[in-house]
Parts: structure tokens; C-alpha cells; sequence
């Protein structure tokens, strides 16, 4: 009955304390055999083209696709998100190429640019999300079973595929633990954990 949290890069401690302050079991996930037992995963933000190419050496990609196939829910941050994405717009790296959409890396700027933004969340109870952006990336193209929740500036900022969700903000830098139960909902352990 656990959630994992890819553990290679990126705010992985603060993911694992929203999990578990949802009542969820949450640990790290560094190899392929650290997915046995899962309901769940996220990746966590970091540099998407380093946590690709790590992914790659050690069998993780490989092994997410094979996670994510088998109808488990992955929610992406950030990087996770470009990592989920099927192609990118203007750049070439290693992708899982699991969501039907096409993301732009870095699309609101340097790091220098990074913001926050009140967002508001189809699907989501309760008054806005605050939004934190970090060299964020967003969605510019999507296939038809892809839901945009969230938008700025028309553009995707959180979207869902099925058990697929992905966001370009931080949702783990914030208190508010919501976009995470939406994970455990998917999963089913919210359900089980909220009462």
C-alpha cells in the first residue's frame, strides 16, 4: 500500500512528507526492483535531461514504462512532467514517452523568471492552487485523451492521461495537499487512508 517517489534528483523528502501527512506509506525508489509492491509513483522536478539519462543506465525507464503500463498511477513534476511527455518542442532527450502531448522545457524562463501563480483546478474542491513555477515547463500540444486541468496563459500546467498525471509546477513546495490526494485517489489509497 505504498506510493513511491523517484529518489534520483529533486524535492524528494517534501514529496514523501505530503504523502505521508495524506496517511499514505511513501519511500524511495533509486532501482528497478524498488517498484515492487507500489500503487503509486512520482517524479519529482530536478534536470529532466540528467534524471533521463540516469533512468536509462540503470533500467528505470524501461521499468516505469513497464509500471505505468500495467495501469499503475505516476504523477510527474516538473521534470517528471517533460519525462512523461512523448516528444518535446525544439529539444531532443530521453523521454518515457508515456502521455499523449508535447511539452516546451523552460517555457517561462531561467531560473531568474521562476513565479507563483494562483491556479484554478478542474476537478479540484475548494478555492484556488497556489502554482510554484521553477524553470518551469508547460504543455504546447495534447491528443485527445489528455484532460488539461490547469492552464496559464492558455497554455497546460497540470494535465491528466487516465492514471497519468503531470504538472509543471511544485506542488510539493507548498502546504496544500490536494494535487497529491488526487494521486492517492487514483491510486485508491486515498480512499482508504481518508477515514
Amino acid at each position: 500500500m505504498a506510493i513511491g517517489v523517484l529518489a534520483l534528483q529533486g524535492a524528494v523528502a517534501e514529496h514523501i512528507e505530503r504523502l505521508r501527512r495524506l496517511g499514505a506509506e511513501a519511500r524511495e525508489v533509486r532501482e528497478p526492483h524498488d517498484l515492487d509492491g507500489l500503487e503509486g509513483i512520482i517524479l519529482p522536478g530536478g534536470e529532466s535531461t540528467t534524471l533521463g539519462k540516469l533512468m536509462r543506465r540503470i533500467g528505470l525507464d524501461s521499468a516505469l514504462r513497464e509500471f505505468a503500463g500495467a495501469g499503475k498511477p505516476m504523477f510527474g513534476t516538473c521534470a517528471g512532467m517533460i519525462l512523461m511527455a512523448r516528444s518535446l518542442d525544439g529539444n531532443d532527450q530521453p523521454l518515457l514517452g508515456l502521455m499523449d502531448m508535447k511539452v516546451r522545457r523552460n517555457a517561462f524562463g531561467r531560473q531568474v523568471d521562476s513565479f507563483e501563480q494562483d491556479l484554478e483546478v478542474t476537478g479540484l474542491d475548494g478555492d484556488g492552487f497556489r502554482g510554484v513555477f521553477i524553470r518551469a515547463p508547460y504543455v504546447v500540444e495534447t491528443g485527445p485523451e489528455v484532460s488539461v486541468l490547469a492552464q496559464v496563459d492558455g497554455h497546460g500546467v497540470l494535465v491528466r492521461q487516465g492514471r497519468l498525471m503531470a504538472a509543471a509546477f511544485h506542488p510539493e513546495l507548498t502546504d496544500d495537499l490536494r494535487v497529491h490526494k488526487l494521486l492517492l485517489d487514483m491510486t485508491g489509497v486515498g480512499r482508504r487512508t481518508a477515514g
